[in-house]
């Protein structure tokens, strides 16, 4: 099961990645990435008021969460922060298109994904 990445948790963190990173739309989701930092990949998440209720709010990250997990918890590649932004079909998106955005988005910005070979698999 592929880790959790590290988190951006700061509100200066989310406005650093916002003002000097590159902003991705896909119909589930908005990707913002900052490439070019010291650090391994770090990632934030957030959701607005305009897309409903805490509970709308927190289905929507927990979404994003998982979606993140699964696609950049062993194979990310060092050195960006990320911002997901949830948008209004976040919360009710089938779970495969969610992911299908998120890895759309990371291409188009230009994020290579390192597919982790199976553990059963010989080389």
């Amino acid at each position: 099961m592929p880790a959790r990445p590290p988190r951006l948790k700061q509100r200066r963190e989310f406005q650093r990645v916002s003002s000097r990173g590159t902003r991705v739309a896909r119909p589930g989701l908005v990707l913002q990435v900052l490439a070019g930092t010291e650090a391994p990949l770090r990632i934030g998440f957030t959701t607005t008021k305009k897309i409903g209720n805490a509970v709308t709010r927190n289905r929507a990250r927990r979404r994003l969460r998982e979606a993140a997990r699964l696609l950049l918890g062993e194979g990310a590649p060092p050195g960006y922060d990320l911002v997901l932004i949830g948008r209004d079909a976040t919360a009710t998106r089938d779970f495969r298109t969610l992911v299908g955005d998120l890895r759309g988005a990371l291409k188009q910005a230009g994020l290579r994904l390192d597919q982790p070979k199976p553990a059963d698999s010989v080389p």
